[in-house]
């Protein structure tokens, strides 16, 4: 089995005529999501960009791959992943695999996607790398014109710096790096489509595109896509921070959010629409590539994202130390071949699922993918038992923060050590606005989500359950009596 793997960057899952937004232009990614099975509570394990993509790489939860915060901003923690760190491309390459990935990289400072024996050129860092030798290449072989941005859109910081937050493109739609991309993809299918006629050996090929992710870059076609006078602004606008941990306030500040009209918050959602729109444009031009080519029948498809964005909900954008939905949800469709078509699942998976489902298409052990489930039954439709909570976690950007977080079906619990925890009702107050943490109604509620929060990360190991041994009661004396074993004094013998 074939696998094409197609993955956005910073993408509300809300932005998807599959996940129901009716107003914004996603046919192919629809159409996709038609033929297979759409994951309608999908998450990252993690809402910022190089741990998320390293937990898709090795199948294992951050706080276990150690690789905890993007190399641009990292504050002492990890740069790269141990040489000695399973990755899912190891056993796919022992089973015959070639393996291809064009686009974002982020997966550490010093080892490439190279390294991991992928092909395709190393393209390190957040943002659309508009100087890369391959891309000018491009530009210059169809006689395209080179990245230059007019009508720029500013967000100012407390400090006076300004934040570029979209722009729009000189560029016709054949010269950005999305198109780029893409073509690169499609050349790269029809290596391996020859490759196998010959051989007979699959591929995996991967196209990480850099966007939807601040700043929105967009030629005209895109940029004017959407009125901003017709863009509705998100409901958690109306977010005053009472009660809640006071850092997403100064977040709030970094972003320069209070610093722009409401008018440029609409220019900034009508542009980000229109970013996935000239996304969904080059994922249709992947596909219809890949149906020409003959290789529909015969090659799995799957389309995520690494992590959300908040885009003025919650007066926030990027990403950061909040835990709402806006950045934790993500889309996530498998297509596979032969398997039911049209299908909604509804329950709890990750972003790291996706590691033992390649390794499961490929024939491969999954178990080394020690946190990450296999989605293929639930694909296939089976009666299958499966959790019904999800477990996220947070380790810093620009700054440690560590963070935890359960959500069940109804409760969202996030365990903040510096400052206050959150506890909200997603039925009642689906945008997140009010801090329940304290009310004495939901008490057994948070007395249950905090137990099992605190169950579960010690079953996987995760040492952010000492904090919780020591702070709440969460029943578990063996726990605290080896937790302060190696420090207990000696009696002195009678």
């Amino acid at each position: 089995m074939n696998i094409l793997f197609l993955m956005t960057d910073q993408h509300r899952v809300d932005t998807l005529g599959c996940y129901g937004n009716q107003r914004i232009r996603t046919p192919n990614i629809d159409r996709l999501a038609a033929a297979g099975t759409t994951f309608d509570r999908f998450y990252t394990p993690t809402a910022i960009c190089t741990p998320a993509r390293a937990s898709l790489l090795t199948g294992h939860a951050p706080f276990r791959h150690k690789l905890l915060a993007n190399y641009e901003r990292n504050v002492g923690y990890m740069e790269d992943l141990p040489h000695d760190q399973f990755t899912f491309a190891g056993p796919l390459r022992d089973h015959g695999y070639a393996l291809g990935l064009f686009g974002k990289w982020h997966v550490g400072t010093h080892r490439t996607a190279a390294d991991f024996g992928f092909d395709g050129p190393h393209m390190p860092g957040w943002h659309n790398p508009v100087d890369h030798p391959d891309y000018l290449a491009y530009l210059a072989e169809h006689g395209l014109p080179e990245h230059v941005v007019n009508e720029p859109v500013y967000a100012r910081t407390p400090s006076g710096i300004e934040h570029l937050m979209a722009g729009r493109l000189e560029q016709p739609v054949e010269a950005t790096f999305e198109h780029y991309l893409a073509t690169r993809t499609i050349q790269q299918l029809e290596t391996y489509a020859r490759r196998s006629v010959s051989t007979g050996a699959p591929f995996f090929l991967a196209t990480h595109f850099f966007g939807p992710h601040l700043p929105y870059l967009l030629p005209d076609e895109y940029f004017d896509l959407h009125d901003p006078d017709e863009i509705d602004l998100p409901p958690s606008l109306v977010e005053t921070f009472a009660g809640k941990p006071e850092v997403q306030r100064n977040y709030s500040a970094h972003w320069g959010f209070d610093t722009m009209r409401p008018e440029t918050l609409r220019q900034l959602i009508a542009a980000y629409w229109g970013y996935v729109t000239l996304i969904d444009h080059q994922v249709g031009r992947i596909l219809t590539a890949l149906s020409e080519l003959g290789l529909t029948d015969t090659t799995s498809v799957f389309f995520t994202a690494d992590h959300g964005e908040f885009t003025g909900s919650h007066r926030l954008h990027d990403k950061g130390p909040a835990m709402y939905e806006d950045v934790y949800r993500i889309p996530g469709i498998v297509r596979v071949p032969g398997m039911p078509a049209g299908q909604v699942c509804d329950e709890f998976a990750s972003l790291t699922d996706m590691t033992a489902t390649i390794l499961d298409l490929a024939g491969a052990d999954p178990a080394p993918a020690v946190d990450s489930r296999s989605l293929l039954p639930l694909v296939r439709g089976d009666d299958v038992d499966w959790p019904r909570e999800l477990v996220a976690e947070f380790h810093g950007h620009h700054f440690p923060y560590p963070q935890r977080m359960i959500r069940d079906e109804r409760y969202k619990l996030v365990v903040n050590p510096e400052s206050r925890n959150e506890l909200y009702d997603l039925q009642a107050d689906p945008h997140e606005l009010q801090n329940r943490y304290e009310h004495p109604e939901l008490a057994p509620v948070r007395s249950r989500l905090t137990r099992r929060l605190h169950h579960l990360l010690r079953e996987r190991g995760d040492n952010f359950h000492h904090w919780m041994t020591t702070m709440y009661d969460v029943d578990t004396t063996t726990d605290a009596n080896a937790l302060f074993a190696s420090t207990r004094p000696q009696r002195p013998a009678t």
